[in-house]
């Protein structure tokens, strides 16, 4: 997958990306937008993100879609360098995640984020608790990952330690295909 844009390329992530990520990631880490992630966990989900490069090879955005369950996948650790905001790599990366879901067969995309305006635009709302089946839930509360934990709203992740909104997006096959265009 290699997608240009007017200003930028879309691409699956290498190994090589990683640290770049990191680096993206760091400002907003810092200003707890987002958690932090070690080297170690990023180079173990290389292959769920998705990253924006400038014409010149700088990474400028990455995205990453998490499977939680059958059809259930979460869009984290979206970043865009500061200097690219408000110029469509944000709304691009999500796209590709959108399709990369689909392609997968999920049919919910879960998000934790305080850029509700930017995900209510791309069709998230947010959501309370609930949101899968009681049988569902008894499996997903075995996992081990904090992304599944945030989206049970489990007692042992509260009080949300960010203040972020949980949202959920129900795809359609038309999501990530005619905005594309």
């Amino acid at each position: 997958m290699l997608k240009r844009m007017d200003e930028f390329t879309l691409r699956r992530a290498r190994t090589s990306d990683v640290v770049g990520i990191q680096q993206l990631v760091a400002p907003l880490v810092d200003r707890r937008i987002l958690l932090g992630k070690e080297l170690v966990v990023l180079y173990e989900a290389v292959q769920e993100f998705v990253v924006a490069e400038a014409s010149d090879g700088t990474l400028i955005g990455c995205g990453a879609l998490h499977v939680i369950w059958e059809n259930l996948g979460e869009v984290r650790t979206l970043a865009v360098a500061e200097t690219w905001l408000h110029r469509g790599v944000g709304r691009a990366i999500v796209l590709e995640l959108e399709r990369n879901a689909l392609e997968l067969g999920l049919s919910k995309l879960f998000c934790l984020t305080f850029e509700v305006d930017f995900f209510t635009r791309r069709g998230f709302a947010p959501i309370a608790e609930g949101v899968v089946a009681d049988d569902v839930y008894v499996q997903l509360v075995r996992s081990p990952d904090e992304g599944v934990a945030e989206f049970l709203d489990l007692a042992r992740v509260k009080p949300n330690t960010l203040g972020n909104t949980r949202m959920l997006k129900i795809l359609t096959p038309i999501d990530g295909e005619a905005e594309a265009r």
